[in-house]
């Protein structure tokens, strides 16, 4: 009977099974094409991610390295100082900067503007001029000579910049001692031991904030004035001597205004000991071309080393200037 059955309906059984075949195997066609679509899109994010991953690591990497090498640019942090204050700004193993200082006579609050255009802003009336130069005795140690006209004034300073802005450390650190003496460097010796902590945000903005103890600031209660002439410098007798010391708090900034071009300035007011006059502040405004800046400076003193920074600057007094620097690295 079933043989029979089967010779009967073997037509329809056939056309069934041809159906039941044809909507299985679309099924089946379907779950490979959805299976192979899902593998794809796996692998192309597997792909991407390792890409994101391979990239981000290579993007740390190079900040890590750009973290270690002190001779990076920093754009934030162009230069060795503000105006006359310290940065944390480090210099590479053997390497050096040079820096050449002016400041111009001539009082800028004095007198109507065709007079001080006759005198070309001061220019005419003679200059401080200051010269130094940096080199790296060894990693993250800086030796600094400088030598300014202002009473021949030599300072000597070393500078330890012992804690760098990272991910995990907000502000560097620098350590910094001088001494300095005039008449090229044979009395009035003014000792000087501070710190500078620094903030760079971003590439545009860095602030400063300077602590500086310095002894001896009141070495002559007699001001020191620009001499034009060449004559022989007189010392100050010791009797009429006065030793008194001075901490002053420095706070700075600059700013990046637009592509290599600065605004700096600062400003370092007293907080114990001898401190006459005002405090003594500054504003420049710079360009860094190269290995070169160079600052076009606008201070109420002459002063350029920490104790002459210390004694503050005269009321009423503005004088023109500028800081000249070039890295050899």
């Amino acid at each position: 009977m079933e043989l029979v059955q089967v010779d009967k309906h073997g037509a329809w059984n056939a056309l069934a099974v041809a159906t039941w075949a044809r909507r299985h195997c679309a099924f089946v066609g379907m779950c490979v094409i959805v299976n192979a679509a899902a593998v794809s899109i796996a692998a192309a994010q597997s792909r991407s991610e390792t890409t994101e991953a391979t990239r981000t690591v290579s993007t740390v990497e190079r900040s890590q390295t750009d973290e270690d090498d002190d001779g990076a640019l920093s754009l934030a942090e162009p230069d060795f100082v503000v105006v006359n204050l310290p940065t944390a700004m480090r210099l590479p193993l053997f390497k050096g900067n040079f820096r050449l200082t002016h400041r111009f006579a001539g009082n800028l609050r004095r007198g109507t503007l065709s007079q001080q255009a006759s005198n070309l802003f001061g220019i005419d009336q003679g200059a401080i001029i200051g010269f130094e130069y940096r080199f790296a005795v060894a990693r993250h140690v800086q030796a600094v000579f400088y030598r300014a006209s202002f009473d021949k004034t030599i300072q000597f300073h070393g500078k330890y910049d012992g804690i760098r802005q990272r991910r995990s450390m907000p502000v560097s650190t620098s350590v910094i001692a001088s001494v300095e003496g005039t008449d090229n460097f044979k009395e009035k010796y003014a000792p000087s031991i501070g710190v500078v902590v620094s903030r760079s945000i971003g590439t545009r903005v860095a602030v400063y904030l300077t602590p500086v103890w310095t002894g001896n600031t009141a070495a002559s209660l007699d001001p020191i004035a620009h001499d034009h002439d060449l004559d022989e410098h007189t010392p100050t007798d010791d009797s009429l001597r006065v030793r008194r010391n001075t901490t002053v708090v420095g706070v700075g900034g600059r700013v990046r205004v637009r592509g290599s071009t600065y605004v700096a300035a600062e400003i370092v007011p007293r907080v114990a000991g001898y401190a006459p006059d005002d405090a003594a502040y500054g504003v420049s405004v710079e360009k860094r071309v190269g290995r070169h800046m160079f600052s076009l400076t606008f201070t109420n003193s002459f002063g350029t080393t920490f104790a002459q920074v210390a004694r503050g600057g005269a009321a009423n007094t503005l004088y023109l200037g500028f800081n000249l620097g070039r890295k050899f690295y």
